[in-house]
């Protein structure tokens, strides 16, 4: 919503590391991986990721709602944390956004990726509230309803995966001491995004 209304691209990083921990799934890899992390690095040769308007490709296929279900979700902070993938998806994630102009989310976007990005912003929000929208999100998404987790699940699930990506080793989850902390808990998504959109137009005025 934001990118629309600035004009701007999209980028959803956090469905390329989705796309990852499917792509490692369906190959049978997962839990070799955990002994072998190194071993990543071949499957990942050539990968390609695109975004299709609101559709994720993933070498060729669209993997839109896959990526959404609760097995990617409870190995995506694992594979996120592998410095191949992590290195690789950088590369990826910079090239699209050589050009500016774009609006791109993630949990290192602002520390790794673009430190230099010209705003930042670090969104919080409560865990209880954040299960409801993610359970909303994959109600939405999921045809069968009876797959999808219930809320304390989806909370527990986000509690433990922010405590994995805080404390990996490789790019750790951390706000950069130039970003802007927004709670988002008692915010619409219409509130939110019409606050950074206009953080983003001071920016882009100086």
């Amino acid at each position: 919503m934001l990118a629309d209304k600035l004009g701007y691209t999209y980028i959803d990083t956090g469905a390329m590391y989705r796309a990852v921990t499917l792509k490692v799934l369906d190959s049978g890899m997962m839990e070799r991986l955990h002994e072998y992390p190194e071993e990543i690095g071949a499957l990942l040769d050539n990968i390609a990721i695109v975004f299709e308007g609101d559709l994720v490709m993933l070498d060729g296929r669209d993997v839109t709602a896959a990526i959404r279900e609760n097995r990617v979700s409870r190995h995506v902070s694992f594979v996120s944390s592998l410095k191949p993938v992590r290195d690789i998806l950088k590369e990826i994630q910079r090239n699209m956004g050589a050009r500016r102009g774009v609006v791109m989310d993630g949990r290192d976007i602002g520390t790794v990726i673009f430190p230099d990005a010209e705003l930042k912003i670090y969104l919080v929000a409560d865990a209880a509230q954040r299960a409801k929208r993610r359970h909303a999100e994959l109600l939405q998404k999921c045809s069968d309803s009876s797959s999808v987790p219930s809320i304390e699940e989806l909370e527990e699930e986000i509690l433990r995966r922010d405590r994995n990506d805080a404390d990996r080793a490789h790019a750790p989850l951390r706000k950069h001491e130039d970003a802007v902390e927004v709670d988002t808990s008692c915010l619409t998504i219409e509130e939110q995004v019409e606050l950074v959109y206009d953080l983003a137009l001071e920016k882009t005025a100086v």
